[in-house]
């Protein structure tokens, strides 16, 4: 496609997609308000004891009426949910980011894996604070078969999935072409965020609202690494293709 040679038509295109421009910035803004506001009245909610009653009720419509240890479903159901559970564990995320880092560096994309250690790694830290500042117990209306070294709120799997998940998924997909490439690949890296973090409630390993408040911090600090990703992209500090 030519570029129109008349200065005003250029004028005019020019400004149409700086509008554009102004509107995804603002528009990821306002979807990063709306994430991080979103976390506060949970937590704030949380705190003040307000969730007990619908945590309650969510993760006991899961449980066997006989026994509270023993969720809705058939046994490989279950043990299909434990796997999936597994895909939000730090030792899968690490294995994953590792993997994908060593890829870049052996490919020369030394911003792009750079970038996501530092996202990943930024993500981990900042849910690791807010565990112990808010320091809430896991469930206790539900037996549990596997001992949880780490405090409930936020969810660290929903949270880690949500960082990794989405900021690997917006890489390749910045590299795609084709709009239903970019589509689907976001599409299956949000679709694994939401299935970690509902295989925690169906477990009983976290309140539904740690699950709630893990996937708005994972998805606004993802949101904040893309909007990085993209500056540094721009300025040449960080390849746009691997």
């Amino acid at each position: 496609m030519t570029t129109p040679k008349h200065p005003a038509i250029r004028r005019w295109i020019s400004a149409i997609r700086s509008g554009k421009a102004e509107f995804r910035t603002l528009a990821t803004l306002l979807l990063v308000v709306a994430l991080t506001l979103t976390f506060g009245l949970v937590a704030n909610e949380m705190s003040a004891g307000e969730t007990r009653g619908f945590d309650n009720a969510i993760l006991l419509a899961r449980r066997n009426d006989a026994n509270p240890r023993d969720p809705i479903g058939p046994a490989w159901f279950e043990e299909g949910v434990r796997d999936v559970t597994s895909l939000g564990s730090n030792t899968v995320l690490i294995i994953i980011v590792l993997g994908t880092v060593g890829f870049l560096w052996l490919s020369r994309a030394h911003g792009a894996a750079s970038l996501i250690l530092v996202s990943v790694g930024g993500g981990a830290v900042l849910t690791q604070v807010l565990k112990d500042t808010f320091a809430r117990v896991r469930p206790d209306v539900v037996s549990h078969s596997v001992i949880e070294l780490t405090r409930s709120f936020p969810s660290g799997h929903s949270a880690l999935a949500a960082v990794t998940y989405l900021t690997l998924g917006a890489l390749v997909a910045r590299v795609q072409s084709s709009r239903p490439l970019k589509t689907y690949i976001l599409s299956v890296a949000i679709v694994l965020t939401l299935l970690v973090g509902v295989s925690r409630v169906y477990l009983g390993r976290h309140w539904p609202t740690d699950v709630l408040a893990g996937w708005c911090l994972g998805a606004a600090w993802a949101i904040v690494c893309w909007t990085v990703a993209a500056r540094l992209q721009r300025e040449g500090k960080v390849e746009k293709t691997v």
